[in-house]
């Protein structure tokens, strides 16, 4: 891997990542014109960037991660700014789809699923990455994104749950080897609320306190989805309401569908009395694939943001095939895979296979693992 210098023009390396803002006029040209043009959003998001990824190949530099972050301020502004811009495309979306006599019905669950597509593809991205971060304002912005999608709860889900058990059977957002993404999916959408729920409620337990406490951040997410939903009810009317969920409904199954591809049959070892190995590169797909990592700012480089949870994306490592596996195709492609089981499991099941005799060589019995019937970790 070659390691690149810190960037000298900040606003030029940046540039790529913006990519995304693209969306706003897209989505102000499919409300308007209706018909077809209601799917130039997710036509965007999936089908340009599948050929984006065919013909723009693979990056494998590496930024200098020790790059300070007065080099990252406008990677950094790309994630805020973007609070306000889904806002002004959700609600306006609501607003003028629940007025335009020009919309069918089908029309405008069209251009939703459209918007659920870009909140879930972008929206949800971008709030992964703020929730991640120490500032305070950057923290509440990822929120609020989360907030617009009605699925708050994956904040403490994937701070106290996900990064801690990923690899586990505590793990809910792991995919088991051979189980499909629609059975996977609907298994996270009733267990991952659930699980961050008691998660929230050991580590106030550990502060003398109960969920009824002020700082149960439960009381936050309800506040901030009450008041998404009853914004949408006022700018559109039930309609507007319907509209609104059917958005975060799809941009909840975006995301479930990413978090199926970034772990399918990635197991730790067990090393006795709920102990397992640490967290490593090896736990997480790869993938270099240049288009996709603009649109998703890095996220596809997934293995090294396990190992360095704290790494602002620009920084975010790669890694060769004999220190974490790699996805055969970017995200927008491995997706469509993952729709059609019998597809995906024929791409991806020899590629779990030779992981394991790769990282794993002494594990001879792998069934404990596929039906997730190891011991849960210690303080699951």
């Amino acid at each position: 891997m070659t390691t690149l210098p810190a960037p000298r023009a900040p606003f030029l390396s940046a540039l790529p990542y913006w990519v995304s803002l693209l969306t706003l006029p897209l989505a102000a040209v499919a409300a308007h014109m209706g018909g077809w043009w209601v799917l130039l959003l997710p036509a965007f998001a999936w089908l340009l960037f599948d050929i984006l990824d065919l013909v723009g190949g693979l990056d494998r530099s590496n930024p200098d991660p020790e790059t300070p972050e007065s080099a990252l301020i406008w990677h950094r502004l790309l994630t805020m700014i973007w609070v306000p811009a889904q806002a002004v495309m959700t609600f306006g979306l609501v607003f003028y789809s629940s007025r335009a006599g020009h919309l069918g019905t089908w029309e405008k669950i069209g251009l939703f699923v459209g918007q659920g597509v870009i909140s879930g593809a972008v929206g949800i991205v971008y709030a992964h990455e703020l929730l991640h971060q120490r500032d305070r304002l950057e923290r509440w912005l990822g929120d609020i994104l989360l907030a617009m999608v009605l699925w708050s709860p994956f904040r403490s889900h994937h701070l106290r749950v996900h990064h801690l058990h990923v690899g586990t059977p505590a793990d809910v957002v792991t995919a088991r080897y051979n189980e499909g993404f629609h059975r996977h999916f609907f298994r996270v959408l009733w267990r991952m609320p659930r699980d961050a729920w008691r998660a929230e409620a050991r580590l106030l337990a550990r502060k003398g306190l109960s969920m009824r406490s002020a700082k149960n951040p439960f009381w936050r997410y309800a506040a901030l989805q009450a008041g998404m939903l009853g914004l949408a009810l006022a700018l559109g009317g039930i309609e507007g309401l319907v509209l609104f969920a059917l958005q975060a409904f799809v941009a909840i199954w975006q995301l479930e569908l990413v978090n199926y591809i970034e772990h399918y049959g990635l197991t730790r070892k067990h090393l006795g009395e709920g102990r397992y190995d640490h967290v490593q590169p090896r736990h997480s797909w790869n993938a270099e694939h240049r288009a996709s990592n603009r649109l998703l700012i890095n996220l596809q480089r997934h293995s090294d943001h396990h190992y360095k949870p704290d790494r602002r994306y620009p920084l975010l490592q790669t890694y060769p095939e004999d220190e974490a596996p790699q996805l055969p195709q970017g995200y927008p492609i491995m997706g469509v895979a993952a729709l059609i089981p019998p597809v995906w499991r024929r791409m991806m099941n020899p590629r779990v296979r030779a992981w394991r005799r790769r990282f794993y060589p002494e594990i001879t019995d792998w069934g404990p693992y596929k039906r997730s019937e190891l011991p849960l970790p210690r303080g699951a």
